[in-house]
């Protein structure tokens, strides 16, 4: 028996590898004869980084930068080639703030402009920009300015690259952007497809959890829409209702402007880098997971990428997760869900014994198909 091991992370728990091991533990315990295939995935989000040093040799290069609130950190990236790999979260993440520092409206994500401006100083030709889990909704002016780029308001004073700040552009200046910017291939990988503003936009999706209040995201939205016009404006594509445009506040339409970007879904280029698609043939059950699996996980997700391949060949699959949404295994036709929560007494045990957890629930799943 074969038995394919293709999960995201456990996001505050464990990684995917991690995850592999702990479901192959306990599934050896029950028949240490089954051969197990791991190839941990990522979508594009926090994360990314690590599942790409597990199938590729990167170098890790650090440099200082501010993080969304303008301090100064020192973040880290891989290159090899001359192909940077870049996570937003690093230096614009939300996991670099404390919870009462959340705040989507004086965040930037200039720390991840100067990541990539480290990048192509060091010779990177092409550059994949990793854009989940940011903690800012400022339409990628942040990133746009550590470039050269600069915002005025009417009174031709510049502004600083915040969220607040974005219905106050009047003017943008693109002649001391860094030189060689635009011969640069920029692809940015996202895991959603919200457009940049309007009801499934950067703000109102997204940036409550950024610790805006309703005020402030509908001010966000006027500002991301104000952008959006400005560039349009200058002679720039209108990304207003580009799907993905509206990834990691507005940084997916940011970089299509300012930095001529192609999005990319990251779940398409984690299959395709794991050679997914081989392995599922191959392979006689399929299990995938992530640490909740809600209404989302439909949409771009890990999940939903490794099940579409396994309805393609016709393999049943399993998923495992902290958490799962009534009827979320049947929307993604997985045909069952194991959950953590479901065996643990509260949701610290779950999180705090997520190895343990899995590990019995590779042993029960072995245990029942004998």
């Amino acid at each position: 028996m074969k038995i394919l091991l293709a999960p995201d992370k456990f996001k505050g728990s464990l990684s995917a590898e991690e995850v592999c091991r702990a479901l192959e533990k306990g599934l050896k315990k029950v028949r240490p004869e089954v051969e197990i295939i791991a190839r941990p995935l990522a979508d594009g989000g926090d994360g990314s980084l690590d599942i790409l040093r597990h199938y590729f040799e990167l170098q890790s290069h650090t440099c200082q930068v501010q993080d969304p609130l303008g301090r100064t950190i020192t973040a880290d990236y891989t290159m090899a080639k001359g192909v940077a790999y870049i996570e937003m979260s690093k230096a614009s993440g939300l996991v670099l703030l404390k919870p009462e520092e959340r705040t989507a409206m004086k965040t930037s994500s200039f720390g991840t402009g100067q990541l990539i401006w480290d990048a192509l100083k060091k010779g990177a030709k092409e550059i994949y920009l990793f854009i989940g889990g940011s903690a800012t909704n400022d339409g990628g002016t942040g990133i746009a300015k550590a470039l050269g780029y600069r915002f005025l308001d009417k009174a031709g004073e510049e502004l600083d690259a915040l969220g607040e700040n974005l219905i106050h552009i009047d003017q943008i200046e693109d002649n001391q952007v860094l030189r060689g910017l635009k011969e640069v291939l920029v692809k940015v990988i996202c895991d959603v497809n919200n457009p940049f503003s309007g009801p499934q936009g950067a703000a109102y999706v997204y940036a409550a959890q950024k610790g805006a209040s309703l005020e402030e995201i509908d001010f966000l939205d006027s500002g991301l829409k104000h952008l959006a016009e400005k560039l349009s404006e200058r002679g720039y594509v209108d990304i207003n209702s580009i799907p993905g445009a509206g990834a990691a506040g507005g940084v997916g339409g940011g970089a299509i402007a300012f930095l001529d970007a192609k999005l990319i879904s990251g779940i398409e280029m984690f299959l395709e880098i794991s050679d997914l698609e081989k392995w599922v043939k191959e392979s006689d059950l399929i299990i995938t997971g992530e640490g909740k699996m809600d209404a989302q996980t439909e949409h771009g997700k890990v999940v939903s990428g490794v099940s579409e391949l396994a309805q393609l060949y016709g393999k049943a699959i399993l998923g495992v997760c902290g958490v799962a949404d009534e009827g979320v295994a049947e929307k993604l036709k997985l045909n069952q869900v194991y959950t953590i929560i479901s065996r643990s007494q509260s949701i610290e045990e779950a999180m705090n014994k997520a190895a343990e957890k899995l590990e019995e629930i590779g042993e029960l799943i072995l245990s029942r198909s004998e």
